[in-house]
């Protein structure tokens, strides 16, 4: 329901494009390899900057948006499109309001990236990684995060834009999140606003405060595999050990994907059981995606076949039945009368 990857596809290195359908069938190759049969595409909606660059412009995510759904019928997984709204860029809202009358948007995001708070709570460390990922003076990036600071306090309330975004979002029957919660009073903000997921809660607190409200709460795998964030919040071990995750994300690495479950399959109890629902169940029936999530009786055949020794390894994955990935290990036969219908990836349990 997060996968930071698209982005990098089409720019593999800052400044250096590449024909976004090149991109886009690369990173549809990868996922299936990590065994994901359906893919959020996270694509951020938070304007052309120094440290963004053109990268997450609005017409740039707009025009990836289009080459997706233009090739969906062709890709190996099922691709859906993750708007991460950036709520100081208020002009994204007409676009994100055109999108989602257009049915092609799956899932709402409000993010708010300013320094100070929320992921970024520690303004030094922030202007240390912009000036590293950037290669400019610590000088450069520290007044660029002051304007961006500054910024955000002369934008005035935009509670009323939020208002009307989550208002058209339930219209349309797309799932609202909130991203890198921080506070009780934050996570209310966005529960008020209908919110029904956190995404990559950054304190225990916030994590609670999303439980209590009945909502999901989502962090990255890569969190889960290495049981650090590498921004310094909230482990993803640690709250899966204190009951507080409901779903982990490919983020930024769809590679962690496996692993992780297997890793959180030893530390409480419910086993293997309980950590793959992380990434079946749960997030099915948190996006309301109801014809798939488990293995049952006419359920779409989205299954993995993997190894855990001597490495953690997909070695083949099945999108309703047929085959989209195998690494040569897995010989699989099919009933000669369902051959033509799995072809068509239309078999289903049954």
């Amino acid at each position: 329901m997060h996968g930071d990857m698209v982005e990098k596809e089409v720019e593999p290195r800052t400044g250096v494009h590449v024909p976004m359908q090149i991109g886009i069938a690369e990173l549809d190759k990868k996922l299936a390899s990590c065994g994901v049969t359906t893919a959020y595409a996270a694509l951020s909606f938070i304007g052309a900057s120094v440290t963004s660059g053109v990268l997450r412009s609005e017409d740039h995510t707009s025009d990836i948006i289009e080459t997706i759904a233009g090739m969906k019928d062709d890709l190996l997984v099922d691709h859906r499109i993750h708007a991460r709204f950036e709520v100081t860029f208020t002009p994204a809202i007409a676009m994100l309001q055109r999108l989602m009358d257009a049915g092609k948007l799956h899932l709402i995001s409000l993010m708010d990236h300013t320094p100070g708070q929320g992921q970024y709570r520690d303004v030094e460390l922030y202007i240390a990684r912009i000036a590293k990922e950037r290669g400019m003076s610590v000088a450069m990036a520290s007044e660029i995060v002051g304007q961006r600071m500054a910024g955000r306090e002369g934008q005035g309330d935009v509670l009323n834009a939020l208002q009307d975004l989550s208002a058209r979002a339930r219209a349309c029957g797309i799932v609202l999140a909130s991203h890198d919660d921080d506070t009780l009073e934050k996570v209310e903000l966005v529960h008020g606003l209908g919110a029904v997921l956190s995404e990559f809660p950054v304190t225990l607190e916030a994590a609670q405060e999303a439980r209590r409200l009945g909502m999901h709460t989502a962090m990255g795998a890569p969190n889960a595999l290495r049981g650090v964030s590498y921004s310094g919040n909230l482990s993803a071990r640690r709250a899966y050990e204190a009951g507080l995750l409901d779903m982990l994300a490919s983020d930024y690495h769809p590679a962690s994907i496996l692993p992780a479950v297997l890793g959180l399959a030893q530390v409480r109890d419910g086993g293997l059981a309980a950590a793959a629902a992380l990434t079946s169940a749960n997030p099915a029936a948190a996006l309301g995606l109801t014809d798939r999530g488990a293995i049952e009786p006419g359920l779409l055949a989205d299954l993995v076949v993997a190894d855990r020794q001597p490495v953690a390894r997909v070695r083949a994955t099945f999108r309703a039945g047929r085959m989209i990935y195998g690494d040569g290990t897995l010989a699989p036969v099919l009933k000669a009368e369902r051959f033509e219908e799995a072809a068509a990836g239309r078999y289903r349990l049954a």
